[in-house]
């Protein structure tokens, strides 16, 4: 099977849709709350011409999803597959964000699971870029598993370098985290 970075996920709750042109205003809308990106290295990503950088990298990365409430048919944010090298044999996933009304609701478990069941069909380790100012978004990373293995200096797409701690999850570790009760 070949790798494919844009493929329709879902589960109960949540569907990701590969992202496309047309998705700019309701993406836009779903990110234009200050609040969102207070703690990201990028704080001013809820102003319309920030965030139509963050946009254009979504789609240039050729891995970017579109987050929606199965429920309601609301676009209620993002988050993408990025850098995939095929000689180490890992990717990133990231950039991702979710409209404040669903924080603390298991979304960001839910995308996380299904993207993570999904890539490791192809790839032996998964790598996540956080700001280090970002404690909601490492706390909650580190709930699926993954483990903080240095800091650095990260450049995201139209942006300047901001410090980030990486944490990274191995195929082998998330499969037993899946086979142990309780773990998600």
């Amino acid at each position: 099977m070949p790798l494919t970075l844009q493929i329709p996920l879902e589960n109960e709750a949540i569907l990701l849709l590969p992202l496309q042109e047309q998705d700019f205003e309701t993406l836009y809308l779903a990110a234009s709350d200050p609040l969102i990106w207070e703690q990201h290295p990028n704080k001013d990503r809820w102003k319309r011409e920030i965030f139509e950088t963050y946009f254009k990298g979504a789609l240039e990365s050729k891995g970017a999803h579109k987050i929606i409430d199965k429920s309601t048919g609301q676009v209620i944010g993002c988050t993408r597959f990025y850098d995939y090298e095929q000689e180490a044999n890992c990717i990133l996933i990231g950039y991702t964000f979710f409209a404040r009304v669903y924080w603390g609701k298991g979304v960001n478990t839910g995308v996380k699971t299904l993207m993570l069941n999904h890539i490791f069909q192809f790839v032996d380790s998964v790598y996540f870029h956080i700001g280090s100012q970002n404690l909601r978004s490492q706390m909650a990373i580190s709930k699926l598993g993954a483990k903080k293995i240095k800091e650095q200096e990260i450049t995201y797409f139209g942006e300047s370098p901001k410090l980030n701690c990486i944490f990274r999850i191995t195929k082998e570790e998330w499969q037993a985290r899946l086979r142990t009760p309780n773990s998600n």
